[in-house]
Parts: structure tokens; C-alpha cells; sequence
């Protein structure tokens, strides 16, 4: 490789955790071992859903990571509205609100139509100045930008205006596509501008990386000509061989669970089966891992619940495998957004190493039914599929009883970060190989 150097621009970035902290964390540790020299330009102080220093052993010393102070407005947004802590995409809380405060309300409504295409704008112009510089000193030609945030992208642009570089710009999320930006109180103006924006990072990049097959069509609707290229997320590490099971019939939820995840069907297949099947009481336990939103928590009030529940709002990375491993249910509840066929979340994969049965809400038609068909891994159900959802819960539960193990997975070994960073490789390759080739 005549040069092996890439400039990786994440907002995420150990020790911050969280699920915006994998994918490229794991890209570049593989990167590494394929010859490449990563530079890491990120946050010095990001708004992150956790820290994880655990992860910070993930990093090669071959890995050069430059941080700068990032200003945001959210301490002006925890001044007026007197909310504290870490804030989640798009400014939602996790908190159910009646109604929300005028002060909140002002500042979603600032949050929408001021802070474009969001609130790390204001790193975007000092950003390329910056590595302008850096990327000449450096002899660095090539530039990867992972968002959201998607003003890491726009950072990306401004290099791609000013210097004979390639860009690779990575969509972990959609933009004007995910999940919260329908709620977002944005004016015509606002809207026209984020979507001239997302245009705009389309046409000029010079490769797009996509996580699936739905937000592929949804961006190639956009922009027909955009070089698209689709690498999911995956699982780091080896693929489980544990037959070490938990005493207790354990349903467990890993990550964060937002009110557009609580599934009421779910809760009433749970309650349903602890009336009509004497045993499973006295052996069910629900797992969650991470935050949860209220609705979640008047969901298992509701259906009496709570008292089957072990409830931990955040676990290091290095620890979740073990808990996956021996479950007898994964629950992957998705989104009830209009984007639902296009999800794919990084936790996915993560079950799927675990290799134990997934249950799934979700788009019956969408990328993860895809898979889990595919690699056998589980089932998937509509968000509103109670009967179904109930009858795959019990057949779980019947084998438990039975001490049966007899599920097997299969064609999940592509889905490693190892080998994905391989399919990113000759990407990259190709990049600098067309370039190479109109010059």
C-alpha cells in the first residue's frame, strides 16, 4: 500500500461507551493489522450516554488520536429547562412529558431550526482549519467521516472543497430519515436545509458506506448516482460456545430501550403466560441492560412485571457478552418508527455471537427479518403480534424445561468485525485505485 495513512473523523470515541463507539473502534483495530496507520481526529469533551474506559484497550498503539475541544449548546439547554446529565440524539429525553415546559419546548424548537445539521455545528469550521493543516503535514490523503453526527460529515466536505483528497463518508443512521427527525418541531426553511445538506454530502463523497440494504434504496432516491456501498455492523470477538445456561428462564434486553421500543404486546404476552402456565412463574426473570424509558417501566408496572425484572441502566462492554451467552431469550425490540424496515442496530449482531435464540419486533420485511432467515437466528414479529410473540415464548420455555438445547445458528462468522474490516478494505482500496487511475 503506497499510503497507509486514513484520517477517521468520530464524534464517539473511547472512553465514552455507548453504541456509537463500536463500529469504528473495531474498524480501526482491524485496520491496523491490515497495514493501515489510523489517524482519529474526535471530541475532547463529546456528551456521551456513558463513559467506558474498559474500551480504551481496544485502541492499537499504532493508532494516533487527536482531540479537540468541541463547544456545545447543552449547557445553555440544561440552564433553561434544569434538566442535568448526558443528552440522547435529537435532544429527546427519556422522560414521559404531558406536556413539555415552554422552556423545552423553545429549545427543541432552537435545536431544530438553529443548530443545522446539529449541535456539533460549531465544530465544523474550526475542525477543517484545523486538519487542512494536519492532513498536508501529514500526507494524508484519504478521510473517512462517521455519523450521526452528521456534522462530522460536513467536516469532511469542507477538507473534500480545499484539498485533492478521497472521502469516504460512513452512515451509521439515516438523516433526515431517522428515527426522531418526524418529531422535531422544524420549520420548511429548516427541513429544506438538511435535506440540500444530505444531498450534498451524497453527491461529493466519493464513496458512501451504509450499515443496510434499506437506507442503500432510501439514499439512492436521493442521489441516483451515489457509489454505495453496504457494510453492516458485526461482533467483535469469538463466536459463543457456551452451554452454561442461567438457572432461571431469562428473557434479556441489552441497550438502551426508548419509548418507540416499549411494545405493548410484549408485556401482555409476558402476563398472559404467567396466568395460563403454572411453571413459568416461578422460573421467568427479565434482564435489562441500559436506560429505561418510563413507558417501560408503567409497561411492567402495569402488567405486574416489576417483581420478575432485574433492571441495571449500564454494564462495561467487556462484560455483556457473558450475560447474552447465557440467556435463554434475546429481545430485540425495534423502533415503531416510519424507518423501521431500514434498522439494523449494532446490538444485532452482538446477539447473534451470543448464539442464542432472538425474538425480534420489528418490520416483518425489513433488513433484520433479512438475517434472521437467513442465519436461522431467531424470529421476528409485528409490533401489535401478541399471539405469535406468545406462542415463540412458550416453545422457548417448553425447552427449557425439557433441558432441550437444539438451536444452531449458521452463516453468522461474515457478520465479524474482523471480516467486515476486510470488505472495508478493498473498498478503501478501490477508492485509491479509481483515483489513482484519473489522475
Amino acid at each position: 500500500m503506497k499510503n497507509n495513512k486514513v484520517l477517521i473523523l468520530t464524534y464517539y470515541w473511547p472512553p465514552a461507551g455507548g453504541a456509537g463507539v463500536q463500529r469504528w473502534l473495531k474498524f480501526t483495530k482491524y485496520l491496523v493489522q491490515l497495514g493501515y496507520e489510523p489517524h482519529i481526529y474526535t471530541a475532547e469533551n463529546p456528551e456521551a450516554p456513558a463513559l467506558d474506559k474498559g474500551l480504551l484497550d481496544d485502541i492499537p498503539p499504532q493508532v494516533k488520536v487527536i482531540k479537540k475541544t468541541i463547544w456545545e449548546p447543552f449547557g445553555f439547554y440544561k440552564n433553561i429547562t434544569g434538566k442535568k446529565g448526558s443528552f440522547n440524539a435529537g435532544f429527546l429525553t427519556e422522560e414521559k412529558q404531558n406536556k413539555r415546559k415552554w422552556t423545552e419546548r423553545f429549545a427543541l424548537f432552537i435545536r431544530a431550526n438553529i443548530f443545522i445539521p446539529d449541535a456539533k455545528m460549531f465544530w465544523i469550521k474550526p475542525s477543517a482549519r484545523f486538519l487542512k493543516k494536519y492532513m498536508v503535514q501529514e500526507n494524508i490523503d484519504l478521510v473517512i467521516s462517521s455519523g450521526p453526527p452528521h456534522s462530522m460529515h460536513l467536516i469532511a466536505l469542507q477538507l473534500k472543497k480545499n484539498l485533492p483528497i478521497k472521502w469516504v463518508a460512513d452512515f451509521r443512521d439515516p438523516w433526515t430519515n431517522i428515527d426522531f427527525y418526524q418529531t422535531l418541531p422544524i420549520t420548511t426553511w429548516a427541513d429544506k436545509k438538511q435535506h440540500a445538506l444530505e444531498k450534498k454530502v451524497l453527491e461529493t463523497a466519493d464513496r458512501i458506506i451504509v450499515v443496510g440494504e434499506e437506507m442503500k434504496k432510501e439514499f439512492k432516491t436521493i442521489h441516483h448516482q451515489a457509489k454505495i456501498n453496504v457494510i453492516t455492523n458485526g461482533f467483535d470477538g469469538e463466536i459463543s460456545t457456551n452451554t452454561v445456561l442461567d438457572k432461571k428462564f431469562t428473557i434479556a434486553h441489552i441497550g438502551m430501550l426508548n419509548a418507540d421500543r416499549c411494545h405493548r404486546s410484549f408485556y401482555a404476552a409476558i402476563a398472559t403466560l404467567l396466568k395460563t402456565e403454572r411453571e413459568f412463574e416461578k422460573h421467568l426473570e427479565l434482564k435489562f441492560i441500559g436506560k429505561l424509558d418510563i413507558k417501560a417501566r408503567e409497561l411492567l408496572l402495569e402488567y405486574k412485571l416489576l417483581e420478575y425484572a432485574t433492571i441495571t441502566s449500564y454494564i462495561p462492554y467487556q462484560q455483556i457478552a457473558a450475560i447474552q451467552q447465557s440467556a435463554h431469550i434475546l429481545y430485540l425490540p425495534i423502533n415503531n418508527t416510519p424507518n423501521a424496515k431500514g434498522i439494523l442496530t449494532g446490538k444485532f449482531f452482538e446477539y447473534l455471537a451470543a448464539k442464542r435464540p432472538i425474538i425480534a419486533q420489528g418490520s416483518t420485511e425489513g433488513d433484520i427479518a433479512k438475517i434472521l432467515t437467513e442465519t436461522n437466528a431467531g424470529a421476528i414479529f409485528d409490533f401489535e403480534d401478541k399471539e405469535n410473540l406468545q406462542i415463540e415464548i412458550r416453545n422457548q420455555f417448553v425447552k427449557f424445561q425439557s433441558g432441550v438445547q437444539d438451536f444452531s445458528s449458521k452463516d453468522i462468522s461474515k457478520y465479524s468485525r474482523k471480516n467486515l474490516t476486510q470488505q472495508l478494505d478493498m473498498l478503501l482500496q478501490d477508492v485509491r485505485a479509481s483515483w489513482s487511475f484519473n489522475q
